[in-house]
Parts: C-alpha cells; sequence; structure tokens
C-alpha cells in the first residue's frame, strides 16, 4: 500500500482497510467515515481496494438475487483476506 506513515492524513492503510468493511456498510461514526474517506482520495491503492469491494458488492447483488451460497462467501472471504496479507 502507499507510505502508512504519511503524517498529513491520521489514518493510514493498515487502519483504513481494517475499517473498510465498517465504512461501507455504514456503521462508523460520521468522524470515522470523514478520516477513511479521506485516505481513500489521497491513497491509490486503499481507493482502488475500496472501489472493487463496491463493484464486487453490485455483482454479487446483481447476480445473487436469492441468497449468497455459504461456499462463495467462503472463497470471496479468503480471497480479500488474501489481498489484504499481502498489502493490496
Amino acid at each position: 500500500m502507499a507510505n502508512d506513515s504519511f503524517s498529513m492524513f491520521p489514518m493510514n492503510c493498515s487502519d483504513a482497510v481494517h475499517d473498510l468493511y465498517g465504512y461501507l456498510d455504514g456503521e462508523l461514526t460520521e468522524e470515522r467515515r470523514g478520516v477513511i474517506a479521506q485516505h481513500l482520495e489521497w491513497c491509490g491503492p486503499c481507493g482502488s481496494a475500496a472501489k472493487f469491494e463496491v463493484e464486487l458488492r453490485r455483482v454479487i447483488a446483481d447476480r445473487c438475487l436469492t441468497r449468497v451460497p455459504p461456499e462463495l462467501m467462503e472463497r470471496i472471504a479468503a480471497s480479500l483476506q488474501g489481498e489484504s496479507d499481502h498489502g493490496t
């Protein structure tokens, strides 16, 4: 990810990725959402990860009009965890 120690922004990439799902699900305070939104605008890799997740959710919603099969959810979770473990 981008430089985690960039001092103008109060959030680093690890924190942004950790809170990404809460951000996208609207589960965070407005203040926390603002900090994450600022980071996502500044940090290309984190912003791209957020855009990917939004698009993935849209595709799943469009294609899986019924409940998402548990196997698919497990594969997606494993894939996303693998990406975050590798810093993407």
